[in-house]
Formats: structure tokens, sequence, C-alpha cells
């Protein structure tokens, strides 16, 4: 490893990998992205052509040179990747979820306590700017007593596309995919929950996979939904979150996503500031509701993952999504899984 600059092998160069990490991982200073564990090599020597591309993850398990592996292949595969990369003395990110099972997870930060290795879960959205915005309103205070958090992660796909994350198997569905986000999200805000409970459907004709979650975590006063379909035309709305001092309503999704896709890079001009800022509706002092003009709105830093982990690898320090977080959204995943099941509410019992 060399004192400057770490090289990155990643693993998986589809939706994850080309759109999210490998950008990520190029524009931070003091990541070199090294390899890539890949059959397109075309698309992958077009996009990043200093990139060395391997057809097994063995090569790069294998390699000296490389320093920290990035897993970003589907779902069931996270874990087993995760652990021998780790075993094999590496640091690692692995894409969300963590894994398929609590216990699962659970063996892999295990991996990693014994090869003293940093060991983190690639949760971006606590970087997006809408996030951001509502973290430093509920620090400021300014909604009061927080009663209702309605989080949506909603789109208008009526069509069952033929890819594995909506294909019927292990770790596919709208849970696995988004639920994951959510449900980090609001543990990250209010903590484990007393209880949950959850209803996974499939909606749209054909589906063989979660389509749909609507999942209320229960605090003893606080009520915290969180919800996705795929047959939501009107799905502009992100948060409304209710207390006793105000409300904010946020609509549309935070734009970091749409700008990696359109090819643009962090250290753009504007980058993370969302073009649609939430609205801030303060109580008066005699009751009436009216919206603040002068609302904070921050834009969104995605970059600050990876500057976090590399400066966890070269420094030492906590990583920016700990293994011990990321096993807390495991666990609420779980918990929505039982509860589904049983057509019930379960208690969230969780013990480390």
């Amino acid at each position: 490893m060399s004192p400057d600059v770490l090289n990155v092998a990643l693993v998986g160069y589809g939706l994850a990998g080309r759109v999210f990490h490998a950008p990520l991982v190029a524009a931070t200073p003091g990541l070199r992205l090294h390899s890539v564990v890949s059959s397109r090599t075309a698309e992958i020597a077009a996009d990043h052509p200093q990139a060395r591309v391997c057809a097994q993850v063995a090569e790069v398990l294998e390699d000296q040179a490389v320093d920290l592996v990035v897993v970003a292949t589907p779902n069931d595969s996270h874990a087993p990747i995760a652990r021998t990369a780790l075993q094999a003395g590496k640091h690692v990110v692995v894409d969300k979820p963590f894994a398929l099972h609590l216990d699962e997870a659970r063996a892999v930060a295990e991996a990693a306590r014994q090869a003293g290795k940093v060991l983190s879960v690639f949760h971006n959205r606590r970087w997006d700017a809408d996030f951001l915005t509502l973290r430093a309103l509920l620090d400021a205070g300014a909604l009061g007593e927080v009663a209702e958090l309605h989080s949506h992660f909603d789109r208008f796909r009526p069509q069952v596309p033929d890819r594995w994350r909506d294909r019927a198997g292990p770790g596919a569905g709208l849970w696995y995919d988004l639920g994951p986000h959510l449900a980090d999200q609001a543990l990250q805000l209010f903590g484990p929950p007393l209880a949950v409970t959850a209803d996974l459907g499939m909606q749209r004709h054909g589906a063989t996979a979660v389509d749909y979650f609507h999942v209320q975590l229960r605090y003893p006063r606080l009520r915290v939904l969180l919800h996705g379909g795929s047959l939501v035309p009107g799905h502009g709305l992100r948060f409304a979150v209710h207390g006793s001092a105000g409300s904010w309503i946020k609509h549309g999704l935070d734009p970091q996503e749409d700008a990696l896709r359109a090819g643009l890079r962090p250290g753009h001009g504007g980058w993370g500031r969302d073009p649609r800022p939430g609205s801030l509706l303060r109580v008066g002092a005699d009751g009436s509701v009216a919206e603040d003009a002068a609302a904070p709105a921050l834009p969104g830093n995605w970059p600050a993952y990876y500057a976090g982990v590399r400066d966890a690898i070269l420094h030492g320090g906590l990583p920016p999504v700990t293994a011990e977080s990321a096993l807390l959204a495991m666990a609420l995943i779980e918990a929505a899984q039982r509860s589904d099941a049983g057509r019930r509410e379960v208690a969230f019992e969780y013990s480390g």
C-alpha cells in the first residue's frame, strides 16, 4: 500500500459498479481504481482505461497491490465475496444490502474483526441532500417533537423488467433494493424502534419478486412509515415529517444519481444541490402555520463516503458507515420480513 494512494478493486460492473462506485472511487483523492472484475471488458476500457480488467475475483485477491475491494455484485454474493476478501487481507466495502441474512452479515463482520481490516457498507443515502437537510432541521429542533415521518421511494414501472432484481430469488425485490436505504436513514435519525409492522407485496402483473412495501416502525410516540411502490405515477413525495413545531415536506429525489448517470462527476459546478428543496412549515405562537422562506437546503455529498473510507484505512478510526450500524439495518430488514410472513406486529430485538 502506497502511503498516499490506495489501490481499489471493484467487483462487478453492473448498475451499482458502473454508475455509483467506479465514478466515486475515481473522483476521490487518495484512491485509484486499479482493477475491475467483470466480463464487460470493452465498456470498462472506455470508461476507465487505466484499470485492469479481471475475469475472476481470485485475481484481485491474490494481487498484493490491491488494498481495498468493493463488492458491487448481485445481492446473494455480497457476503461470500466480502468474507473471502477480508480473509485475503483486503479492506472491504460492500454495496447494500450488507447480506441476505443477519447471521450472514455477522459472519462478515467477524471476519473483518479477525483480519483487523476496515469493513463498511455503502449506505450512501446518508449523504443525500434531503436527508442531510432533514437531519439538520431535527438537530436544530425546528420541527419540535416529531410525531410522524413518512419516507417514500416510489416509482412508476408497470412492466416487470427482465433482471435479477425483479426475478424471484434470494435478495431480489424492492425491499432488498430500496428498503435498506430507508431503514438505515430511519435508524440514523431515531435509533431502533420498539416494533415493526410490514406489508410486502407483488402488485404488478407477472411480478415474481416484491415490488411494494409499507413498513411501520413504532416508537413510544413517534411513528415512522417507510414506503416503496412500483405503480405510483405521481411518485414525487420523498419525505413528509410532522412535529409539534412544524412540518417539512420534500418532493423529488436527491440529484446525485441522475448526475452520475449523465456522466457528471463530483466537483462539477453545483454538485449535490437539489433543484427541489423541501418546504418548512412552522407553527406560530397563535397556532397558525406558515412557510419559512429561509429554510435550509444543504447539498448532497456522496463523495464524503469514500473519503471517509480512505481516511479510516490510512489514518485509523471508524469508517463512515460501520459494520455495527449496517447490522442494525439488516436486523430491521429481517424484522419486516417476519412481520409480513406472520401478518402481525413483531417486537424489534437486536443484541448486536
